[in-house]
C-alpha cells in the first residue's frame, strides 16, 4: 500500500492529462433525432470550432463557461500533481511542507473539474439560447469526467491517511 501511495499523484496526474485529452478532441454534445448534430470539445469550451448542425460547417456562439471553468481546473491540477512528483525527484525541498495541502488542492480540482464537466450540456444550450432535447453529453467527456473524479480520489489518498493516521 506504501509503494501506491507514493505514486498515488503521478497516478492523478495521468488520469487529469488523459481527461483534458479527451475533453480537447472528443465530441462534447450528441444530437440525435430530427437534427443529428455534435459539437467538438473545443466549441462547447471557447465558443468556436468544428461542429456539425444540419449539414455542416464551424459553429460560431458562445462558451459554455462552466466547461472553461473545468478544462481550467483540469489543467492547473494536472500541473499542480506533476510538479508535485518531479520536486522530490529533483531533492528539491522548498515545498515539502506544503506538498500534502497542494496535493489535496489538485486532487480537489480534478474531483470539481469531473463534477463541472457534467453540465455543459445546460451551460452550452443556456448560452446559446436553443434548447436540451434529443441532446446529450458525448462518451468521451463523459469518460473525462470520470478519470478526473477517480485521478482527483487517487491523488488526494495520502494527505487524507495522513490526516486520518494522526
Amino acid at each position: 500500500m506504501k509503494k501506491f501511495l507514493q505514486f498515488a499523484g503521478l497516478i492523478g496526474a495521468v488520469l487529469g492529462l488523459i481527461a483534458f485529452i479527451l475533453l480537447m478532441t472528443t465530441h462534447a454534445i450528441e444530437g440525435t433525432g430530427v437534427l443529428d448534430s455534435w459539437y467538438g470539445g473545443t466549441t462547447v469550451i471557447f465558443g468556436k470550432g468544428p461542429a456539425k448542425v444540419g449539414i455542416g460547417g464551424t459553429f460560431e456562439g458562445n462558451p459554455a463557461w462552466v466547461a472553461l471553468i473545468a478544462w481550467i481546473f483540469i489543467l492547473v491540477g494536472f500541473l499542480c500533481l506533476l510538479v508535485l512528483f518531479v520536486l522530490p525527484l529533483l531533492k528539491v525541498k522548498a515545498l515539502d511542507k506544503f506538498a500534502k495541502l497542494f496535493t489535496f488542492i489538485a486532487g480537489g480540482l480534478l474531483v470539481a473539474a469531473g463534477i463541472l464537466s457534467f453540465f455543459a450540456i445546460p451551460a452550452f444550450c443556456g448560452a446559446n439560447d436553443f434548447g436540451t432535447n434529443n441532446l446529450s453529453l458525448g462518451a468521451g467527456w463523459v469518460i473525462a469526467a470520470i478519470l478526473s473524479i477517480v485521478g482527483g480520489g487517487i491523488a488526494m489518498l495520502p494527505p487524507i491517511l495522513g490526516m486520518v493516521k494522526k
